[in-house]
């Protein structure tokens, strides 16, 4: 009989101990603390491929990964979401390369999504910045068609005194900023 409670009492906490999953719009407030956000109807899967495109001389290639389970660390609660992740690299015109993400050659930049917008068919991507946070901000990202995507980069800004950024010095912004969204077509 001892036995066979806590065989009962086992399986009840092993079932209670596993994350809440919630689907991908869950609002933040809704999310409780090691909750899974999980991408239940596959809604993230178009977009993952490698894009390119060339704006004002400069190649950029975008590769799109999907990660399931990215813990999210919030300052009042952590948590677990099904993302898109991009690294990226920039080239000028010669071929030289500008800025590497996707090799780790700049580990601390972090371009991930945060919100899925089923009405128009487009993702919202948090962009950490580059040295000093220089650039974080926003990226929207809208599926026109199976082989493009649409780019519009909304960056915050910040200011940097002489001084302030140490390490690395360049706080040059390598995405591109346009006025009107950036065509990328899959590869």
């Amino acid at each position: 009989m001892k036995n066979t409670l806590f065989l009962i009492a086992l399986i009840i906490s092993l079932i209670s101990c596993k994350g809440q999953q919630l689907p991908l719009n869950t609002f933040m407030d809704d999310i409780p603390s090691n909750a899974h956000v999980k991408d239940l109807n596959n809604e993230l899967n178009p977009y993952v491929g490698i894009y390119k495109a060339n704006y004002q001389g400069e190649d950029i290639t975008l590769y799109i990964t999907k990660v399931n389970d990215k813990l999210e660390e919030r300052s009042n609660k952590n948590f677990y979401r099904d993302a898109l992740v991009i690294k990226y690299i920039v080239k000028n015109s010669s071929g030289i390369v500008l800025q590497d993400t996707q090799n780790n050659n700049i580990p601390n930049i972090e371009l991930y999504s945060t919100r899925i917008r089923s009405y128009d068919n487009s993702v919202i991507f948090y962009y950490s910045g580059t040295n000093c946070r220089v650039g974080w901000g926003n990226v929207y990202i809208k599926k026109i068609n199976a082989t493009q995507i649409s780019w519009l980069y909304q960056p915050n800004d910040r200011v940097i005194l002489p001084g302030q950024c140490p390490g690395n010095p360049d706080l040059k912004i390598y995405l591109p900023e346009t006025e009107n969204p950036l065509i990328f077509t899959k590869q």
